[in-house]
């Protein structure tokens, strides 16, 4: 079946000194995406900095306000989409985890705390003593994007790099994500929940793999996400399946069936227990 388009970087006509980089204005780039405007997810990360204008991001059902100084970081497969103003201006950055690992080598995309977690906020707001301090990076960004002069790749990565660090210790400032010996089991958590968040809902199973009992598992999923390990699970369950719900192409039993829940009755139930709405009230609700 038809899903949400989930695009990759080859498909906004890639400018970039590989395959795996974009970078471009963000007037430019609406210039020839104005597809970015509907729903849709992305199998690269995504660093957007609006330096003017305004607007709405919303960004796995949770709604941003765009304003000058707005920084948003986005992970694979994230949904989102824009309702932005016609003075809108930035810049906007594709690159994939490989791309970035690879050069780099002694660390890796997910060492960036706005990158650690799904469950991070993807915003950032700058003050503007801040924009000015960062706009000359994303500023060379662009003018380096437009040379040919040699070692081109290795400053455009170094000039990314920077950004991520003033972004991370901004990021560490406003949500004090210190580092924890925690974390590592948490990314386990999550890179194995997204394997088996269909076929498995059972905190226990998780613990197991883990090789960690259940209490610790939640004692860890409380300090760091605030949460127990079964409303992880289930939240990334009811987020899938809100974003199969954009998609008219999935009937709601079809919904329920794909995640695993052969009962129709039951799933409609959590759903409304999650949301507060029937899955097909939530639907109605986000009908374009």
């Amino acid at each position: 079946m038809k899903k949400y388009p989930i695009y990759s970087i080859q498909q906004f006509n890639c400018n970039s000194v590989t395959s795996d980089l974009y970078i471009n204005t963000f007037k430019n780039h609406l210039i020839n995406h104005s597809f970015i405007e509907k729903p849709h997810r992305h199998n690269f990360y995504l660093l957007v900095f609006f330096t003017n204008g305004s607007g709405i991001h919303e960004v796995d059902f949770d709604r941003f306000d765009i304003r000058p100084g707005s920084v948003f970081v986005l992970q694979p497969g994230q949904m989102h989409h824009w309702i932005l103003s016609e003075d809108i201006e930035g810049f906007i950055v594709f690159y994939t985890a490989e791309m970035y690992n690879l050069y780099f080598g002694n660390k890796t995309i997910e060492d960036y705390p706005f990158y650690f977690s799904v469950q991070n906020s993807p915003e950032i707001v700058l003050e503007k003593e801040e924009i000015k301090s960062i706009l000359p990076y994303f500023e060379n960004l662009i003018a380096e994007m437009q040379t040919n002069k040699v070692l081109k790749r290795d400053k455009i990565m170094n000039l990314l790099d920077i950004i991520h660090i003033e972004l991370a210790r901004k990021y560490n400032e406003i949500y004090i994500h210190e580092a924890h010996s925690y974390n590592v089991k948490i990314k386990s958590l999550e890179q194995l929940l997204e394997k088996k968040f269909k076929e498995e809902k059972s905190a226990a199973f998780y613990a197991s793999a883990l090789n960690v009992s259940l209490k610790h598992l939640n004692r860890i999923c409380n300090e760091i996400l605030k949460k127990t390990t079964t409303e992880v699970i289930v939240d990334r369950v009811m987020l899938e399946a809100k974003r199969m719900l954009l998609d008219k192409n999935w009937t709601v039993n079809e919904i329920a069936i794909e995640l695993g829940y052969e009962d129709y009755s039951y799933f409609t139930r959590l759903f409304k227990k999650h949301t507060t709405v029937t899955p097909t009230a939530f639907r109605l609700l986000k009908k374009d």
